[in-house]
């Protein structure tokens, strides 16, 4: 996945969810860590820093996104 698709993901989820998207994530990333599925809790983990700053408003998901 692209960076794009990735905050599009997560523009979606927290639509969809709102604030209750950031704790799927983080439960998302607890469990996987258990199982030993390191590459899917690191794709949470992405998913939860977007997650974050869409809900604290820092990003708004109708404007591009500039990575540095």
């Amino acid at each position: 996945m692209t960076t794009d698709d990735l905050y599009k993901l997560a523009a979606d989820l927290a639509d969809e969810h709102g604030p209750l998207a950031l704790d799927y994530a983080r439960r998302a990333i607890a469990s996987f860590d258990a199982e030993g599925a390191t590459d899917r809790a690191q794709f949470w983990q992405v998913l939860s820093v977007f997650l974050d700053d869409i809900v604290a408003r820092r990003l708004n998901p109708a404007e591009p996104i500039v990575i540095h």
